[in-house]
C-alpha cells in the first residue's frame, strides 16, 4: 500500500525534482519509492522539512556519494588553489577534485547546496592538502584567505611583525627562516647582514593564509621580486655596471630616503655621485636600519655606530639592503636624475632640497631643519 503525500507537499516533492535535474541526476518518483522506507522517515513529521529533503537525496545518490570519482591521490600533498570573481560552486568542485583535494566533486556540490555554502565560498588565493575533508574544505573556503599588504621600505622584522599580528607566521620562525634565505643566484649570501633576503621581498599585496608556512610566505615573495625584476632592468643594471645586488642595495637607500616620487632620481643621481668621488655615502638611513625603532633626526653619536651599516663610518655600500624597495626606487636607480647635486635634506614634510657645495647644504639644514 502506497504512501499518500497531503495536496500541500506536492511543491516539496517539485522541489525535490528540480535539485535532482539541477545536478544532473537521474530522476525519481518519490511516490514509488519503498513504502516501508518513507515510512521509516515519518514523512507526516518530516515533509516539507530539511531532514526529509537530505534524506531523499542521499537515498538516490547513497553509491554516488560513497564513491570517489576522481582519481587515486596520495594524501596530505599540498595544493595550491585559486578562487577567481565569477567561479560557481560547479567549477569549484571540478576544480578540487581534479587537484585531489577531495575525491568527489558532486558531493561537494550538493553539501554546499544543503549547507546554503554555495554562494558563500570566498575568492583568494589557498593552500590545501591532497584528501582533506568536506568539513575542512569547506572551513577554509567560507573563511577566505586573508590579504595582507607589505609597503614599499618594510624591512624583513617589519615583514615579520604585520605577518604575525594577522596570525599568519610566527614571528621568531619568520626572522630565523629569513637569515639564511636566499632562493636565487643574485641573493649574495654574506656573513655582516642580517638577513640574506632584505630587499628581495617585493613589497605588494598578498592572498595569504593562516596555514601557510614562514618559508611558504619567503618563497611567495621572492618569487614575486624575481618576476617584477624585468628582463629589460636586469639589462639596464648590466649597462650600468651594477650587480643585481648592488642595484637593489642602492634602491633600498633610495626607498628609505625619499618620499616623494620626484625626489627619488635626483637622490639617486647623489649617491652615485658620491661614490665617483669616494666620499661616503652619509646616507641616515642606514643608521636607522641599526635602530630599534625609527628617530625624526639622527645624532651625532649615532653616526658613530660601530657597524658596517654605518655609511658616515664606512666608504661604498653597505654590506647590503637596508629595506625591500618598490619598482619605482628601482627605476630611480636604473636611471637617476642628470644633475650634480652632492648634498640633500628633507624638510619637515618630507620634500628634499639640494645643494652643490657643503656650504650651501648647511643653509639648507638651518633653512629646514
Amino acid at each position: 500500500m502506497g504512501l499518500k503525500f497531503p495536496n500541500e507537499d506536492q511543491n516539496f516533492i517539485e522541489r525535490i525534482k528540480k535539485y535532482l535535474e539541477e545536478f544532473k541526476l537521474p530522476s525519481v518518483d518519490i511516490l514509488k519509492l519503498p513504502t516501508d522506507f518513507l515510512e521509516s522517515l515519518d514523512v507526516k513529521k518530516a515533509v516539507g522539512a530539511a531532514v526529509f529533503f537530505v534524506l531523499i537525496i542521499i537515498a538516490v545518490l547513497s553509491m554516488t556519494l560513497m564513491s570517489p570519482s576522481g582519481s587515486v591521490v596520495q594524501k596530505g600533498e599540498k595544493v595550491k588553489f585559486k578562487i577567481t570573481e565569477g567561479m560557481d560552486a560547479a567549477e569549484i568542485a571540478r576544480r578540487l577534485e581534479t587537484k585531489g583535494v577531495i575525491d568527489n566533486g558532486l558531493k561537494f556540490r550538493i553539501l554546499a547546496k544543503f549547507n546554503g555554502y554555495e554562494n558563500q565560498l570566498k575568492v583568494g588565493s589557498y593552500n590545501f592538502t591532497t584528501g582533506m575533508t568536506y568539513d575542512e574544505v569547506f572551513a577554509k573556503l567560507l573563511a577566505g584567505a586573508p590579504e595582507v599588504t607589505i609597503p614599499e621600505g618594510f624591512t624583513v622584522k617589519d615583514i615579520a611583525n604585520r605577518l604575525s599580528n594577522m596570525g599568519i607566521v610566527n614571528y621568531d620562525t619568520f626572522i630565523s627562516k629569513a637569515r639564511n634565505f636566499a632562493p636565487f643566484d643574485y641573493i649574495v649570501r654574506k656573513n655582516n647582514t642580517f638577513y640574506d633576503c632584505e630587499g628581495f621581498l617585493f613589497p605588494d599585496t598578498y592572498e595569504v593564509t593562516t596555514d601557510m608556512t614562514s618559508e611558504d610566505v619567503l618563497y611567495m615573495m621572492a618569487d614575486n621580486f624575481d618576476y617584477r625584476l624585468s628582463n629589460a632592468m636586469r639589462e639596464r643594471a648590466r649597462e650600468e655596471g651594477l650587480s643585481i645586488y648592488e642595484l637593489i642595495t642602492l634602491a633600498s637607500l633610495v626607498e628609505k630616503e625619499a618620499r616623494y616620487a620626484e625626489d627619488r632620481p635626483i637622490i639617486a643621481q647623489v649617491f652615485f655621485k658620491r661614490l665617483e668621488i669616494g666620499m661616503p655615502l652619509q646616507t641616515d638611513a642606514s643608521l636607522q636600519y641599526l635602530m630599534d625603532a625609527p628617530k625624526e633626526d639622527v645624532s651625532i653619536a649615532d653616526t658613530q655606530i660601530d657597524s658596517p651599516f654605518n655609511t658616515y663610518q664606512n666608504m661604498g655600500l653597505p654590506p647590503g639592503p637596508i629595506a625591500n624597495p618598490g619598482i619605482a626606487s628601482i627605476e630611480a636607480v636604473l636611471y637617476p636624475a642628470n644633475t650634480d647635486y652632492l648634498y640633500f635634506v628633507a624638510d619637515r614634510s618630507g620634500h628634499n632640497h639640494y645643494a652643490y657645495t657643503y656650504d650651501e647644504h648647511l643653509d639648507l639644514v638651518y633653512q629646514y631643519r
